[in-house]
């Protein structure tokens, strides 16, 4: 039985949660925060690499989580469900980040800065891995980053983006063959596959 927030959260206790939290006891959302902020906060951080734009953004995923939970259907794993939230979220921070840099270079086009993403690359990799990464799109990289240092599941991840297991083992070898081909060095990255691609834990 939960007792404080901080207390730790199985899947039974998590699912039972939601539904009191669904059926009106809002109060009880403040375990919900107490239990993923940091997570997502690290998730975001590492999408966004700016501390303020990462603590602004776990703060607008929560929100978002709690105005959306009387959608949340308990087919889908919550952690997962909380994690496309937040995927959504930094995108379009992304998004527009980008193009307000391309609005800025018609003014100062000599005195930009690094790119959002390459900046990314190269505060959380090593050089060699950094040049790698630069060839991913962005969601390419967002796969990584929930694969190598989330450490989610391919079903998961499967839930988070929305993308069938069969495409997404594939889309995931492919970003293996971009980066590995890239740095020749396939000790360089540690991915976690286990021996079945989708024989793991959720």
């Amino acid at each position: 039985m939960l007792t404080t927030p901080q207390d730790s959260l199985d899947p039974k206790e998590l699912e039972e949660l939601i539904i009191s939290i669904q059926k009106g006891n809002i109060e009880r959302y403040a375990f919900i925060v107490r239990a993923f902020q940091t997570p997502i906060y690290r998730y975001c951080y590492r999408l966004l690499e700016n501390k303020q734009d990462a603590e602004d953004a776990v703060q607008d995923v929560l929100v978002k989580g709690y105005q959306s939970i009387h959608q949340y259907k308990p087919q889908m794993h919550f952690s997962a469900w909380l994690y496309r939230i937040a995927y959504h979220h930094c995108l379009n921070l992304l998004r527009r980040r980008r193009l307000q840099k391309r609005v800025m270079s018609i003014f100062k086009p000599d005195f930009m800065s690094a790119s959002p993403e390459q900046e990314l690359d190269d505060r959380l990799f090593n050089p060699s891995l950094s040049a790698a990464l630069a060839q991913l799109s962005l969601e390419e990289r967002n796969m990584l980053i929930l694969r190598v240092f989330e450490e989610k599941t391919y079903a998961e991840i499967s839930e988070i983006l929305g993308v069938s297991p069969n495409a997404l083992t594939k889309r995931m070898n492919r970003i293996k063959r971009k980066v590995q081909e890239a740095m020749k060095l396939e000790e360089e990255i540690r991915w976690n596959e286990p021996q079945s691609a989708m024989n793991t834990k959720i």
